[in-house]
């Protein structure tokens, strides 16, 4: 392990501060995902009430959306404990984990909304969009919102990898192996 040397202090503050402003930032965008969606309902006289939890995956995202509001908001109060800043692998497998359940979620609700949209022909789904074009609009929506707080998670899981692995040191070369590059070149 090295210690962090003069030349990297003055990014450590501004890494911290991008850092808590991504993970600030997911909480609105959260909140918004999960307020659209889950009041999100249409009504056609030809094919009756549509709400959102008729789809499984409108369930999962909003269930995936308030895990990672409340994870952001814990983890940006925990960022500035002391104790916890030293265990970036704690972060980084937290950010990890997050971040692979938002993007399973975003894709679930991305092919939602294309069949929606463009339905099936092959099996003879229509386009849903045409009959319900203001669910389809918000759920549009949401899944723009929730891709923004994806977003946010991927730089985060950057910067928590890049806090864990700038921990250690580079590998180090052996005598030999220095010497057959040598002798190859």
């Amino acid at each position: 392990m090295r210690g962090n040397s003069d030349d990297n202090a003055p990014n450590v503050p501004l890494l911290k501060l991008i850092d808590c402003s991504l993970r600030i930032s997911v909480i609105p965008f959260s909140i918004a995902t999960i307020w659209l969606t889950v009041t999100n309902h249409q009504d056609n006289t030809s094919y009756g009430k549509l709400h959102f939890s008729n789809f499984m995956g409108l369930k999962y995202m909003v269930w995936i959306s308030a895990i990672s509001a409340v994870y952001a908001c814990v983890a940006a109060v925990s960022s500035w404990i002391r104790c916890l800043v030293s265990k970036a692998w704690l972060f980084f497998v937290s950010d990890q984990i997050v971040t692979y359940l938002m993007v399973t979620s975003v894709a679930a609700v991305m092919e939602m909304v294309f069949l929606a949209y463009k339905g099936d022909k092959a099996v003879s789904w229509s386009e849903a969009c045409a009959s319900y074009g203001k669910f389809c609009s918000r759920m549009k929506l949401a899944l723009v919102l929730h891709s923004l707080a994806l977003f946010s998670f991927l730089v985060l899981a950057v910067i928590s990898a890049y806090r864990v692995f700038s921990m250690c040191e580079a590998p180090s070369v052996s005598h030999k192996e220095v010497e057959l590059e040598e002798n190859t070149t």
